[in-house]
């Protein structure tokens, strides 16, 4: 358990920057629409497109892990992510920005996914839930300084330096790599799927795309009904590929597995309405309330603390609960707590703003850990790359769709106001809708067994420790 724990940690870092950066940009992005002269929606490009590459990408990632080498790669994806981040701090127009993050998931879709396939490779199923507790505490540091920071030095400093400060954990983390991670791969590498790739990479893109481009006047409304059209036929045409070929890039099949399709089917409904939390508080709270980025990320950064808070219990939540209740319940709880965030006002102390976060991060946290332990809690190591891959683009996809969605909302929500000025009833309406999507994830939830994944939670072995006595008289 000693060298799983290191591998979790020296991963961690990888996910610290990561997820430190995402956190950051979301507190900084009013002030980089203000610095490159564009409007703070239109600024969910910066968001979505590193989401999107990493959706199209990260299918690809278990077949080069297993083809070129874990370490490898991983260490390859981290210099990748680090001069991103560089260039995402030279960046002087939108095009550029958007580019540079582009670059930088190029990075990011190789080094989360193939970081995870170590640890998954590395630890037995019953260690599986505190590995994953272990790998994610780190990670969560990130999130708890990323809105702080990013709010100190967006506001006494110029927000360029929230990417540059990537560099040296980015040097940390290879020089960690190099030391203690095996370099693991396969013996047996598949053929590439190189046309399930492009179907599913050019379905996605040009989805997520077009609902980005919605309501914006970048582009005709016909060519973005266009668009999002042939994605949806180019990801039909994926389908049926996949259900004729073994080697495809995306294994739907494994979809027939219950807890895996729990884990990403109802994890990808759920990170729809979550994932637009980190685009939608800092404009309620900086264009809304007008507080500055510092104040911002001052109140924003309990999120993650409730977070971090939780990963100290989840192990011993899911043993008690076991999945299927675990996530039924927070995810309930989840939903009310983001919808209640529409109650704010500017006159709401910060103390209860801060309190509502805590509590929303604390309960969002075991509805993660315990989709991140059911989707490979009956997935065998065989196919454990192909899951992992399929896993990653659905928590992208998902991040990339709550944006889109959010904007969407508050821009059906502005058309009805008659008003394109971003006002705070706009940002309170929008948390409404997305917590109401991030809730229908229960539906899914629901159909599992309730004693799913109990090998994994741990759940099975209280149970037989329980009847122990009574089966020996």
């Amino acid at each position: 358990m000693r060298s799983a724990v290191l591998t979790a940690f020296i991963i961690a870092t990888a996910l610290f920057m990561e997820n430190m950066d995402g956190t950051v940009i979301s507190t900084s992005l009013p002030a980089i629409a203000l610095d490159l002269h564009e409007s703070p929606i239109v600024l969910k490009l910066a968001l979505t497109s590193y989401l999107l590459t990493l959706a199209v990408l990260i299918p690809a990632s278990g077949w080069v892990a297993d083809r070129f080498g874990a370490r490898t790669v991983f260490c390859s994806a981290i210099v990748v992510f680090t001069l991103g981040s560089i260039l995402c701090g030279a960046s002087t127009s939108l095009p550029w920005l958007i580019g540079s993050r582009v670059f930088q998931g190029l990075g990011g879709a190789m080094m989360v996914p193939v970081g995870r396939l170590v640890l998954l490779r590395s630890v037995q199923k019953t260690d599986l839930v505190n590995a994953l507790a272990y790998l994610t505490v780190p990670a969560l540091i990130g999130p708890v300084a990323g809105p702080l920071l990013g709010g100190f030095i967006t506001t006494y400093f110029n927000w360029r330096w929230i990417f540059w400060i990537n560099v040296p954990i980015g040097m940390l983390g290879v020089a960690l790599s190099l030391r203690f991670i095996a370099n693991l791969r396969e013996e047996k590498v598949p053929r590439f799927d190189f046309k399930g790739f492009v179907f599913s990479g050019a379905g996605l893109l040009g989805l997520i795309t077009g609902l980005s481009l919605i309501g914006r006047g970048m582009a005709p409304y016909w060519e973005v009904a266009a668009m999002i059209a042939v994605s949806f036929a180019l990801l039909a045409a994926y389908a049926r590929h996949a259900g004729q070929n073994e080697d495809a890039i995306l294994d739907l099949k494994l979809l027939k597995i219950p807890t895996f399709f729990a884990g990403v089917v109802g994890g990808l409904i759920f990170r729809i309405g979550i994932g637009a939390l980190p685009f939608l508080m800092p404009l309620l709270l900086q264009i809304g309330f007008g507080l500055t980025p510092f104040e911002s990320g001052s109140l924003t950064f309990a999120t993650a603390a409730g977070a971090l808070l939780m990963k100290f219990t989840a192990s011993t939540a899911l043993r008690w609960l076991g999945f299927r209740s675990a996530l039924i319940m927070n995810g309930l709880i989840s939903g009310a707590i983001m919808a209640a965030y529409a109650l704010f006002t500017p006159s709401t102390p910060h103390w209860l703003i801060l309190l509502a976060l805590l509590c929303g991060g604390f309960f969002r946290s075991l509805v993660f850990t315990a989709l991140n332990a059911i989707s490979y809690a009956d997935i065998d190591p065989a196919r454990m790359s192909r899951a992992t891959s399929f896993a990653s683009v659905s928590q992208q996809t998902s991040g990339a769709l709550g944006v889109a969605i959010a904007a969407i909302c508050i821009q059906v929500i502005q058309f009805g106001f008659g008003d394109r000025t971003l006002h705070a009833h706009d940002l309170s309406t929008a948390f409404v809708l997305v917590a109401i999507i991030s809730s229908l994830s229960v539906l899914i939830f629901a159909r599992l067994c309730p004693d799913a994944g109990a090998a994994v939670s741990g759940r099975l072995a209280a149970t037989d420790e329980e009847h122990a006595p009574a089966a020996a008289e």
